[in-house]
């Protein structure tokens, strides 16, 4: 039987076979290189990877991911950089932002460009891997 779940910690059935695709982007090349690994030994299809905001758009472009998981404070182009311009490309597409910055504006302004969902670091892997398949499936996070 092949099939997933999104109860923590029984997300996926054995032998499943790529479910959802996503973009990584961080300013920090080693963060970007452990979260890739761990994504790809959860069976989630890395398609590729970025270091700013404007990459994330160029990849999300050109590869059509089902999610983008993106940071939002990154020197030059930065996360809202990125989530205006996926967002002016698709509406629909699903970001994720990924942030260290607990402040409320910073909440607003990433909810007024609509925001698929919010992750404050510190994080724990499992609980991301929760939320993209979460969001894959469609279910609402942001109220």
């Amino acid at each position: 039987m092949h099939g997933i779940t999104t109860n923590a910690g029984n997300l996926w059935n054995q032998g499943a076979v790529h479910l959802v695709n996503v973009v990584v982007i961080d300013d920090d090349t080693d963060t970007v290189e452990v979260f890739c690994e761990y994504l790809k030994i959860k069976n989630i299809d890395v398609l590729g990877y970025g270091y700013d905001g404007k990459k994330a758009v160029a990849l999300f472009q050109e590869l059509k991911p089902d999610i983008v998981l993106l940071d939002v404070m990154m020197p030059e182009y930065d996360g809202f950089y990125g989530l205006e311009n996926i967002k002016k490309l698709d509406p629909a597409a699903r970001v994720i932002m990924v942030t260290a910055d607990l402040t409320t504006d910073t909440e607003k302004q990433l909810r007024s460009l609509d925001a698929t969902a919010i992750i404050y670091k510190p994080y724990e892997i499992d609980n991301v891997i929760d939320i993209i398949h979460k969001v894959h499936d469609g279910l609402p996070l942001l109220h």
